[in-house]
């Protein structure tokens, strides 16, 4: 297994993402091919090469986070998203992972790896914890704001063989976000989606709220791209703002006497941070396109990388591409 990694793309690339690449070939024992300017990464991971089994492909150019995604994938043919994804296409890695523009990636993945058959637009997927013992995964969590009824259901079908296969849940429920359980809630979208659902085998519990995220009543999320990344980052930000709030934390502090990790862990409060914190998880899947890809933060750092590239390992070790590529989307 050789998981080609971006290490061109992100806020603290390239020493963060080497940094997290070296750590994941020392736990995972995985086959890291590290994308970006060969010089460069020579200095940084020159002395594990041939050691850890992390070798460099030569990427001259990069594609920034401001960039038009069109635009960058045709001008920038040796950007290291393009180089990448061609890796993947070729059959070189068995995963992709980035850090960089995601509209890049989405589009560097349709024009090299193109869609599974039967797959009208493929959909990120992002793992979300935030009180339940298990996570759910939001999809779509970015990759398409203008939806369809018929994208929507399959973005479910593409969420319960994710979750199925990576979490072992036979028969994930699938929850439509919307403002009201009632099936005549909503906008045309969400109420079309939902009678389609409805008729459809898949495991489908109804429509779910904002509030039912943190309750675990579902554990396939499905919207469209423009409400589930404002969802994500709504959860990354809260996440943010009750960690270094130093106003919250005094408050806690002067109820409980305590302060710092003891705070966290009395109140029962570091558990919750931890399920709240991107870098755990890492990376979202990009689901419908011919080979396995992850997309993890632009503020990636090390432990963020790495945790990326167990999530890669972990959906080529399942089969998921090719258990998504079984299915039938007729």
């Amino acid at each position: 297994m050789i998981i080609a990694v971006d290490a061109s793309g992100g806020e603290y690339a390239p020493h963060e993402i080497v940094k997290g690449a070296i750590k994941a070939a020392q736990e995972y024992e995985v086959e890291i091919a590290l994308v970006g300017r060969k010089e460069i990464l020579s200095v940084l991971a020159g002395r594990y090469l041939g050691k850890l089994g992390i070798t460099i492909v030569d990427a001259s150019q990069t594609i920034g986070d401001h960039e038009s995604p069109v635009e960058a994938v045709h001008s920038k043919p040796n950007s290291s998203i393009v180089v990448g994804t061609n890796l993947l296409r070729d059959g070189v890695a068995s995963a992709f992972v980035s850090a960089g523009n995601t509209g890049a990636v989405f589009y560097s993945a349709l024009a090299s790896l193109g869609k599974i058959k039967g797959i009208e637009r493929p959909a990120i997927g992002s793992l979300i914890s935030i009180d339940t013992t298990e996570p759910a995964l939001l999809i779509d969590a970015g990759a398409n704001a203008d939806c369809r009824p018929s994208y929507l259901v399959q973005f479910a079908q593409l969420g319960t063989i994710y979750i199925r296969e990576i979490l072992g849940i036979s028969s994930p429920r699938v929850g439509l976000l919307n403002n009201g359980e009632e099936d005549t809630k909503g906008n045309r979208l969400a109420q079309e989606s939902y009678h389609l659902l409805k008729e459809s085998k898949l495991n489908f519990i109804g429509n779910i709220e904002g509030h039912d995220i943190s309750r675990g009543r579902a554990d396939v999320i499905v919207t469209d791209g423009f409400t589930g990344n404002i969802v994500l980052k709504t959860i990354e930000g809260l996440g943010d703002t009750f960690l270094k709030s130093r106003q919250a934390g005094r408050v806690l502090s002067e109820a409980y006497h305590l302060q710092g990790r003891a705070l966290l862990l009395d109140v029962g409060l570091g558990s919750l941070a931890k399920r709240m914190d991107y870098r755990e998880y890492g990376g979202a899947c990009l689901l419908g396109v011919n080979g396995n890809i992850i997309i993890a933060h632009g503020r990636s750092q090390a432990k963020a990388v790495k945790n990326a590239i167990a999530s890669a390992r972990q959906t080529v070790a399942r089969g998921v591409w090719q258990k998504i590529k079984e299915e039938n989307y007729e």
